[in-house]
């Protein structure tokens, strides 16, 4: 049997066990390797979504309106909060949104100091086609490292990771 592959963060790893033994490196070969993975699986969504003329922020302010079902509709409040952006932020994202013809911002009808912002036909065209694109990327990278057990068991961890360090 041959001896696992080893990955940037196993060169990391030995450097600091050479220099400091005493050190537990555990906690940052998994941070490490979970900050590279989310960095190149963050640069291959990059590019699926550029195909469609969308970044990555983009495709997150369309998919959350996708994701709150019909009339796919929320005001930027909502949006911000979701997304976790200022609200400066928001607007620079809507704006350009707006102008690509991909959402529209129009009063709410039950707030007369508010706005409600809502995909439009070619939005939701633009989000279904970038959804199905992005988990094609993702899927095959996962497939390709691990089967189906394996990936759910990866899952499972990962989610007992986040939520306790979310806590």
């Amino acid at each position: 049997m041959s001896a696992p592959r080893k990955d940037p963060v196993d060169a990391i790893v030995e450097q600091w066990a050479a220099e400091r033994p005493d050190l537990d490196t555990t906690a940052m070969e998994v941070f490490g390797r979970v900050s590279r993975l989310a960095r190149a699986m963050g640069d291959r969504m990059e590019k699926a979504y550029a195909g469609l003329g969308i970044s990555r922020g983009e495709f997150d302010v369309l998919a959350t309106l996708r994701r709150s079902g019909e009339p796919y509709a929320l005001s930027p409040r909502q949006l911000s909060a979701t997304l976790m952006l200022t609200t400066g932020g928001m607007t620079g994202r809507l704006d350009k949104l707006e102008r690509s013809g991909l959402l529209r911002r129009s009063p709410d009808p039950h707030d007369r100091r508010g706005l409600r912002v809502t995909l439009t036909e070619q939005g939701l065209a633009v989000v279904e086609e970038a959804v199905g694109a992005g988990l094609a990327v993702q899927t095959e990278a996962l497939t390709a490292a691990l089967d189906t057990e394996r990936a759910g068991q990866l899952a499972g961890l990962l989610r007992e990771l986040l939520l306790a360090t979310e806590q």
